[in-house]
């Protein structure tokens, strides 16, 4: 079974190569000049990225009432549409619309199934410029984040095939989708990049959930979320038009950036203590990281992209939250299908490396990669009371038909399965991304 998955894996995409190797160049995009010089003008950005995936399932799972051990499905991971406007250099304005994670037994609209998935909006922000260059005020439903450079990540140029999620801390928590309300500022100061924000928090947990000395999410909070990234940029400057940070240049840019950041929610989680009192907790959350992109040799054309980065959370005592995503399971329990233990109050490391390939073909570029990431969370114990650490293993290869904006990319992936924290075991995932955006 295993074989023959595998096996329509790689005949999906060697045919899709070969097929793309025809399709015409992307040639600047969907830009709109509204006058001459183009300082005034629209941009219209669409992308969808495709996902064909083998997966071993967590133990116990259920697939639409079955058990099954492996899935072999398909899923829309990101379908979204971005518009922004610029027609006096003061003032911009951003949309920003799409579904994510749909499969063929979640993402759907009544929460049953996979069929018509909501439509909402990930960013609609308004941003003026006060200093030019130096601040930049804004607000509304916006990106703008702490905690680090991978916090702040495009989905358009990832090196690796996705985030490891971890990176967004409350994400659909106390956020919507990673994103906040609330007003932001940003700006340059010679070589310091920096970004501010302070946000409401959005209702979470409305079943009220608590528990004895485990923090949860609290249904009472209505805190300020106080949130900031600054980073040295050290060679080349990057962009800070929009909040998106980009995955990998391809040897375009020559960028190395130290940086660090935080998130904080007063009162933000709460929890009983033995004496059957209910405690409030601050959320409490910070990082720091590294950015290296570094062509090597124009004439070959090759380049190294790295990154790592060290959180440090706090959630409130032994706080741990399961997150699969696009699940290919929609039974079984917390621990279903490819779900594992991604956030919680505790420590992670995590980092990544790449390296285009020069000369691979005329019509394909070849970057293969290597992710790895560690989490010592304070709530997962074993029998013995040792903590049981969360290691995750990516190994994939993109291949580039026109840089980012038409890509695919081969990843396999090492996860460990938690359903019996006295004995893990490791399971594997294969996904095959075919991602366009114009």
């Amino acid at each position: 079974m295993k074989r023959k998955i595998l096996l329509s894996l790689c005949t999906i995409f060697l045919s899709s190569l070969a097929f793309a190797q025809g399709s015409d160049e992307y040639t600047g995009g969907l830009k709109v000049k509204l006058n001459e010089d183009g300082s005034k003008y629209f941009r219209l950005i669409t992308w969808h990225q495709v996902w064909a995936r083998y997966n071993d399932n967590n133990t116990g799972s259920l697939r639409s009432g079955v058990p099954e051990e492996q899935t072999f499905d398909y899923g829309l991971r990101r379908s979204r549409f971005l518009m922004y406007a610029q027609i006096n250099k003061r003032f911009l304005i951003l949309t920003h619309f799409g579904i994510n994670n749909q499969n063929a037994v979640s993402g759907g609209y009544l929460g049953t199934d996979g069929k018509k998935p909501q439509l909402y909006m990930h960013d609609a922000w308004v941003d003026f410029t006060v200093f030019e260059k130096y601040l930049n005020v804004g607000l509304g439903l916006h990106y703008w984040n702490g905690i680090s450079r991978l916090t702040n990540a495009s989905t358009l140029n990832l090196m690796t095939i996705d985030a490891p999620i971890f990176n967004w801390a409350t994400i659909e928590a106390t956020d919507q989708f990673a994103r906040n309300i609330g007003v932001f500022a940003k700006g340059k100061i010679g070589k310091l990049d920096y970004r501010l924000a302070v946000n409401d928090a959005f209702a979470t947990n409305s079943a009220q959930t608590i528990s004895l000395n485990q923090a949860q999410y609290n249904p009472r909070n209505n805190k300020k979320i106080f949130a900031g990234y600054a980073s040295w940029q050290f060679w080349e400057s990057e962009s800070n038009l929009l909040p998106y940070a980009v995955g990998s240049y391809l040897g375009t840019k020559k960028v190395f950036n130290i940086g660090a950041g935080f998130h904080n929610n007063p009162s933000g989680m709460w929890y009983q203590n033995d004496a059957g009192d209910t405690l409030n907790s601050d959320i409490m959350l910070w990082a720091v990281d590294a950015f290296l992109d570094l062509p090597l040799n124009e004439e070959r054309g090759d380049a190294l992209t790295a990154y790592a980065v060290y959180y440090n959370y706090d959630f409130g005592p032994n706080n741990v939250r399961n997150i699969g995503i696009m699940n290919p399971a929609n039974g079984g329990g917390a621990l279903r299908g490819n779900a594992l233990p991604v956030l919680g109050t505790g420590t992670i490391l995590y980092t990544q490396i790449g390296y285009l390939v020069p000369h691979f073909s005329d019509k394909v570029k070849l970057q293969p990669y290597v992710a790895y990431s560690n989490a010592q969370f304070e709530g997962l114990t074993n029998a013995s009371g040792d903590v049981v650490p969360v290691s995750v293993l990516d190994l994939g290869a993109n291949f580039y038909l026109d840089g980012h904006h038409a890509k695919f990319t081969l990843n396999y992936r090492n996860r460990p399965d938690f359903t019996d924290i006295d004995a893990v075991v490791n399971r594997p995932e294969i996904t095959l991304q075919a991602m366009i955006y114009l």
